[in-house]
C-alpha cells in the first residue's frame, strides 16, 4: 500500500470558525481521494500525528461559532502531555506528498523539517493572500508581526499553490522584493465552491432581498455597504438586506455599532452573526442578488457562490474579485465606496432588464467545484520534482 497524500489541518480540525481558509482547507479533505490524511501538530504531545476521532468530527460540525480561535479539550491536553511524558511513541507517519492549504502559526513552522522528512515526495504549501502586506490599517497587530516571516517560509517548500493570478503577483513580488534566490515555482489554481443543489430565478415578492456572505471586518467594508443602503432606504427604496457573517471585533466595530442603529430605526435588517451552511443555502436561493463590498481578497468565494446560484453579485473589479466576476454574472464597480455601492444597488432595484441579463450571465458561466479543485492541485503535486 503506497503512502498517503499528508494534509496538514492543525488549526481548521481545531477551531469552529468556518471562514474561508478553513472552508478551503476542510473542503479539500471532504473531496481528496481515499488516500489522503488529515494531520496536525499536537502541541501538548510535541510531534505530528494523525487526526484522531474528534478532530475529524470537528471538521464535520454543523454548530455554528462565535469565535475564531483553536480549542483543544483538556482531555485531548492531557492526553499529549502523558504520552510526552511517558515518551509514547506516536503513530508513525509518512507521506507519498504533503498538502498544507492553511496560515501556519510559528510554532507549526519550527516543526515543519520534522514534517518535511516523514514525506518523501514534493511538499506544497497553499498561499491565500499578502492582505497583511497590502492592507495592514486592517490587520491584527499579531498578524502584522508574523507575517514576513510565513512569506520567507513558504519559500522553503517545494511548491507553492496561490488561488488567484493576483496573489501569486503579490507573493513573487514579496520574494523578489526581499532578494530571496532559487524559490520554488508558484501555479495559479483557482478555488471551487460548494455547489447547490438547485439554481433558482429571482424569486418575485413585494420586498426584494439583498444578501452579503462574509466576516464583519474592516476589509470586508460592510460599513460602507451599510451607509449605502441607508441611503437607499432615506430615499424610500424598499428592500431588505440580509448579512451573514461572524464577526472579528477588532476591526468590525463600527459596522457593527451601525447595525444596531439601523436596527433601532426599524430598517430591514436581517443580522444574527454566522448561519449553518443550510441557512446560508435558504438565504442565498431567497435573495435576489448579493453584494460583496470587500477592498481586498485573495480570492472571494462569496462571489462565485453567488454566480453558481444564478444570483448577480456586486463587487469590486479589480484585483482577486475582478479575476471571479470576470466570466460575467457580476456588477462590478472601479470603487466601493457607499455612493458607487448605493449607485449599483439602486440600478439593480429599478432595472429589471439588467437584473435580468447578469442573472442569466450568473446561469451560464461554468463554476469549479471543489472536487474538480482538489484533482487539479493533487495532479500538479505530482509533477513536483521535491528538493532532497
Amino acid at each position: 500500500m503506497s503512502a498517503p497524500l499528508l494534509l496538514d489541518l492543525s488549526h481548521t480540525s481545531h477551531t469552529q470558525a468556518k471562514t474561508g481558509i478553513q472552508r478551503v482547507a476542510g473542503a479539500f479533505l471532504a473531496h481528496a481521494a481515499t488516500d489522503t490524511r488529515g494531520i496536525t501538530y499536537d502541541p501538548y504531545l510535541g510531534q505530528w500525528r494523525a487526526l484522531e476521532a474528534w478532530e475529524l468530527n470537528n471538521l464535520s460540525r454543523t454548530t455554528l461559532a462565535s469565535k475564531r480561535g483553536a480549542r483543544w479539550p483538556l482531555s485531548a491536553q492531557i492526553r499529549g502531555n502523558l504520552k510526552r511524558l511517558v515518551k509514547a511513541n506516536p503513530l508513525h507517519l509518512l507521506g507519498s506528498a504533503l498538502f498544507v492549504p492553511e496560515v501556519f502559526s510559528a510554532k507549526v513552522a519550527t516543526r515543519l523539517p520534522d514534517l518535511f522528512k516523514a514525506v518523501s515526495g514534493p511538499r506544497v504549501a497553499l498561499f491565500h493572500d499578502a492582505i497583511a502586506l497590502s492592507h495592514p490599517e486592517f490587520t491584527p497587530q499579531a498578524t502584522l508581526a508574523r507575517f514576513p516571516a510565513y512569506l520567507q517560509e513558504l519559500a522553503r517548500f517545494d511548491a507553492v499553490v496561490t488561488i488567484s493570478d493576483y496573489s501569486r503577483t503579490q507573493l513573487l513580488d514579496y520574494w523578489s522584493w526581499v532578494g530571496l534566490k532559487n524559490t520554488p515555482p508558484v501555479k495559479t489554481i483557482p478555488l471551487g465552491i460548494d455547489m447547490p443543489s438547485e439554481v433558482s430565478a429571482p424569486k418575485r415578492s413585494d420586498r426584494l432581498k439583498i444578501l452579503c456572505v462574509g466576516s464583519i471586518e474592516g476589509r470586508k467594508n460592510h460599513l460602507a455597504l451599510l451607509q449605502a443602503c441607508e441611503i437607499l432606504w432615506q430615499k424610500g427604496l424598499d428592500f431588505e438586506l440580509h448579512l451573514i457573517g461572524l464577526a472579528q471585533h477588532q476591526t468590525a466595530h463600527k459596522a457593527l455599532a451601525l447595525i444596531a442603529e439601523l436596527k433601532a430605526k426599524a430598517r430591514p435588517l436581517n443580522y444574527a452573526g454566522a448561519a449553518s451552511d443550510a441557512a446560508k443555502e435558504e438565504a442565498y436561493q431567497a435573495c435576489t442578488f448579493s453584494v460583496y463590498p470587500s477592498i481586498a481578497e485573495g480570492y472571494g468565494l462569496p462571489v462565485a457562490e453567488s454566480v453558481a446560484r444564478g444570483k448577480p453579485c456586486v463587487c469590486l473589479t479589480s484585483g482577486a474579485l475582478g479575476e471571479v466576476a470576470f466570466e460575467g454574472g457580476c456588477l462590478t464597480l472601479n470603487s466601493v465606496d457607499k455612493d458607487s455601492l448605493s449607485n449599483a444597488i439602486e440600478r439593480l432595484l429599478t432595472t429589471p432588464s439588467l437584473l435580468t441579463l447578469l442573472s442569466e450571465q450568473a446561469r451560464e458561466r461554468p463554476i469549479r467545484t471543489w472536487s474538480q479543485y482538489v484533482l487539479e492541485v493533487t495532479t500538479w503535486l505530482k509533477e513536483i520534482k521535491p528538493n532532497q
